[in-house]
C-alpha cells in the first residue's frame, strides 16, 4: 500500500524565544519605517509578500534586522497576534 503523503498535516512550531525575537524585529522594523516617513504596513506587506529587502528602509538597520529572520516565522507572529487579540 503506497501512502499518500500530500495529504498529511505538517506540524509547525516556533519556540518562545523566536515568537519574542519576531516580535521585537517587527516593532524594530516598523518605528524605523515610520520615522523615515513611510506607511510600515504597505512596506512590510510588500516585503514579507516579495522578500525583496529594498521595500524596508536600512535607517536604523532596520533591513539587515529584519533579514535575520525568515519570512515564514515573521508571518506566524503577526498572525498569532492578531488572532490572539481578535478572537
Amino acid at each position: 500500500m503506497t501512502r499518500d503523503f500530500s495529504q498529511d498535516t505538517v506540524m509547525f512550531k516556533v519556540q518562545a524565544e523566536e515568537e519574542n525575537k519576531a516580535r521585537d524585529i517587527l516593532m524594530t522594523v516598523y518605528a524605523a519605517l515610520e520615522e523615515k516617513g513611510y506607511n510600515p504596513i504597505n512596506q512590510l506587506v510588500g516585503y514579507l509578500l516579495s522578500g525583496d529587502p529594498a521595500y524596508i528602509t536600512s535607517h536604523g538597520n532596520a533591513r539587515s534586522l529584519i533579514r535575520r529572520m525568515e519570512r515564514d516565522e515573521l508571518l506566524e507572529e503577526l498572525v498569532r497576534h492578531y488572532l490572539e487579540k481578535n478572537k
